[in-house]
């Protein structure tokens, strides 16, 4: 996160690079840089003539690098934005030639989710050479309740641990889905609030008392009663308790519980 707030900052203060390769497993990254540079790089009248978004898809390297090679009407900057290039897999090494002596006037964002390219190539020496290689790794689950923490603190927003785990156990470690969710608390929570597990069930949608954590510990307590209970619930709401979410959640709850029972060192450190 800290990577990203440097480029923020350096895009703020107008210390732009000609290209941005945006490539990683977790693609939440990648779409807020881009969203950023497609909002903030250019005033709103400069973008109708000089801002252009391709998806990878329907495009090919030859028109991306054709767009790039144009000059900006009555602007400092044009800016190419690729998304979805990750389609364009095949190709990409094709891009090298431009990157090794990109135009100067040109932004050009190309957002390569779900991979990365192999850093031996010498397109990704040619970006880190002229531009800026951003890769965006996925989170282990143990470092999202404090990526949380941090995304609440800059919403001026608290969370309650149990109101944590449930969000968190609810949407996975889809950063995007918890963004989302965040931006809805964030509308109707006045500043400075704690975010708790009523919060979580009034305005997310998912029950604080017949839910995945809370079957989850049934289970580990050997509660029978509240297990059968919580199960009745979600047959009976399968709207809200995705049968194959909840299968997932189940599995990895038993996958943890089989690993700690490996271990030979059960301390709590």
């Amino acid at each position: 996160m800290d990577e990203i707030i440097k480029i923020v900052k350096d895009i703020n203060e107008k210390k732009i690079k000609p290209v941005y390769f945006l490539m990683g497993e977790e693609p939440y990254y990648i779409d807020k840089l881009s969203d950023y540079i497609e909002e903030n790089v250019l005033a709103e009248e400069e973008k109708g003539f000089n801002q252009t978004v391709f998806y990878g898809r329907d495009v090919t390297i030859e028109d991306i690098v054709s767009t790039c090679k144009r000059y900006p009407m009555m602007s400092e900057y044009q800016v190419v934005i690729v998304k979805e290039a990750q389609d364009l897999t095949k190709t990409i090494d094709q891009l090298d030639a431009y990157v090794s002596n990109p135009m100067p006037s040109t932004v050009l964002v190309v957002c390569y989710k779900y991979k990365t390219l192999d850093k031996r190539k010498s397109l990704v020496k040619n970006i880190a050479k002229n531009g800026l290689l951003f890769e965006s790794k996925k989170l282990y689950d143990n470092m999202l309740p404090q990526w949380l923490k941090r995304v609440l603190s800059g919403k001026n927003l608290a969370i309650d641990p149990k109101a944590s785990a449930m969000l968190l156990d609810f949407l996975g470690n889809d950063l995007s889905k918890i963004s989302n969710e965040i931006d809805k608390l964030a509308i109707v929570l006045p500043s400075g609030s704690t975010i708790t597990p009523d919060d979580i069930e009034k305005n997310i949608g998912f029950s604080k008392d017949f839910n995945v954590f809370e079957f989850q510990k049934a289970i580990g307590q050997k509660n029978a009663l509240k297990s059968y209970t919580i199960a009745n619930y979600f047959h009976e709401n399968p709207k809200d308790n995705n049968i194959i979410m909840v299968t997932s959640l189940l599995f990895g709850f038993f996958s943890k519980l089989l690993q700690y029972h490996g271990l030979k060192d059960k301390s709590p450190k």
